[in-house]
């Protein structure tokens, strides 16, 4: 039975009967089982179903996009919450080549960078404020920007490579970056954060493409403005497509990765988008979610062995 789909069920332990329950899920939405295993990685345990086809004679386009909507949201309210269980199409999984894309602040680095410069204003609290509200969607992104970096006005240039030295990698991401790009997939990353700070990560983590806001800095200090168009979340989704389609990386091998509503567009727009240890609003709208700070899971979802 030819497959279309693999249901990767992950958590950091996986009972007997939490699988069994994802089972159910799965074959009372018409998902036929091909072949199952289990993995163990650091930090979590993964159970990956290869799916028998979706689409019998008869069903359209949009049928079988209803029914995988069905079953996903189903697998989401399963009760195990502990366990989570994306179903990945396989156009990502067995492509040769795949696209990957990533937020910054929150997903690809533990932190948000903004909220660290603020710390050196005095701002922080306020700032961190505006963060979280953007983030849940409840304010234009591009205007909570300019709010917030109006706040870093008169911070000499150097609290950059002070916030630079803080950073602190999310876990799981080098391996992802590294093995991705070893295996000859794309992968980048794309923030409504800054270039200052995205520019000189990028470079060592051998990302194939970066792009970010640029802080204006005038006689070695910051004016508390950003130069040039802002990086919202419509130009998110343009960068992925952009950059994939530069590759020769067709729309059906991509997975875009984020934690924000700053991120909806560009994780709509990829084979697959993966909520991040991300807020209600951003899980919900995803087709797969992490829910443990480990980006070694996104590796098991996009099928790249990690060595």
């Amino acid at each position: 039975m030819p497959s279309t789909f693999t249901a990767v069920s992950y958590a950091e332990v996986l009972s007997p009967a939490a699988l069994e329950t994802v089972r159910e899920v799965l074959v009372d939405h018409g998902y036929a089982i091909a072949s199952e295993r289990r993995e163990s990685h650091p930090g979590f345990e993964a159970v990956v179903r290869e799916l028998g086809s979706l689409n019998p004679s008869g069903t359209s386009e949009a049928q079988a996009a209803a029914r995988l909507a069905r079953v996903r949201k189903a697998l989401a309210e399963s009760g195990e919450q502990n366990v989570s269980t994306a179903v990945v199409p396989d156009s990502l999984r067995t492509a040769t080549r795949k696209f990957i894309i990533m937020d910054v602040d929150s997903t690809l680095i533990q932190q948000e960078v903004i909220e660290l410069l603020a710390a050196h204003a005095g701002t922080e609290a306020e700032v961190a404020k505006v963060t979280a509200a953007a983030m849940r969607g409840e304010l234009d992104f591009a205007q909570s920007l300019h709010h917030r970096v109006a706040t870093l006005a008169g911070l000499p240039e150097s609290v950059l490579a002070e916030v630079g030295a803080k950073i602190k990698l999310s876990v799981g991401a080098e391996r992802l970056i590294s093995e991705a790009k070893a295996a000859g997939h794309v992968v980048a990353a794309v923030s409504g954060g800054f270039s200052q700070i995205l520019a000189p990560l990028a470079q060592r983590l051998g990302l194939d493409h970066a792009l970010a806001n640029d802080l204006e800095i005038i006689d070695g200090h910051l004016t508390g403005k950003v130069r040039g168009d802002v990086v919202d979340r419509a130009t998110k989704a343009v960068k992925l497509r952009e950059w994939s389609a530069e590759a020769g990386i067709a729309p059906t091998a991509t997975m875009a990765l984020g934690d924000g509503a700053n991120d909806l567009d560009m994780m709509a727009a990829a084979a697959l988008g993966v909520a991040f240890n991300a807020k209600p609003a951003v899980r919900a709208a995803a087709d797969a979610q992490i829910n443990l700070p480990n980006l070694d899971v996104a590796l098991i979802l996009a099928n790249i062995p990690n060595h």
